[in-house]
């Protein structure tokens, strides 16, 4: 459930900072640091552990780092 909910605020964090909408992003992307958080206390297989610590690094201008790190946890949450 985690990180379903973690994929969605990414895919929001994305479609945000690509639509220009900077505010809108950074909110979902702070909603998405508190998932992240959240995630990191369940356990998870280690490659999910390295994908997580890769979510702090996106920016404004990295809207499409944020799609790709939400389609791999959410077909990270369909396998579990």
């Amino acid at each position: 459930m985690v990180l379903s909910s973690l994929a969605l605020d990414l895919r929001r964090v994305a479609l945000a900072y690509h639509r220009g909408s900077i505010m809108v992003g950074d909110r979902f992307l702070e909603e998405a640091l508190k998932r992240k958080k959240e995630a990191e206390s369940i356990m998870v297989k280690p490659y999910i552990k390295h994908l997580l610590s890769l979510v702090p690094d996106i920016d404004r201008h990295k809207a499409e780092d944020a799609l790709m790190y939400s389609v791999l946890f959410q077909n990270a949450a369909l396998t579990l």
